[in-house]
């Protein structure tokens, strides 16, 4: 049985996910602070929890972004003028999709 690679992801959709990867960092060490402050109940726990909101805010902006941009290279790469046919179609010898 052949196993089949999954190609590389452009560079826009890479960057995104990078950038939710860093976002996802940012927000597990801020809500790590944020508990740990409030174990020691020290003054810290407010901006600590501003961050921590901070970073979860930018998470999710993050990987919208991912989202985003996977659904533009898609159809960037689905253009009618393109020269390859569509994954999965009778060209490509993929199996007919019934609706």
């Amino acid at each position: 049985m052949a196993v089949r690679r999954r190609g590389r992801l452009p560079d826009e959709v890479r960057a995104a996910a990078v950038r939710a990867g860093m976002s996802f960092a940012f927000a597990l060490v801020a809500f790590l602070v944020a508990l740990f402050a409030s174990w020691a109940h020290t003054d810290l726990l407010t901006p600590a929890l501003a961050l921590m909101a901070l970073g979860v805010f930018l998470l999710a902006w993050c990987l919208i972004d991912v989202v985003v941009s996977r659904q533009v290279a898609a159809s960037r790469r689905r253009t009618p003028n393109s020269a390859d046919p569509l994954e999965g179609s009778r060209e490509r010898g993929g199996r007919p999709r019934h609706r």
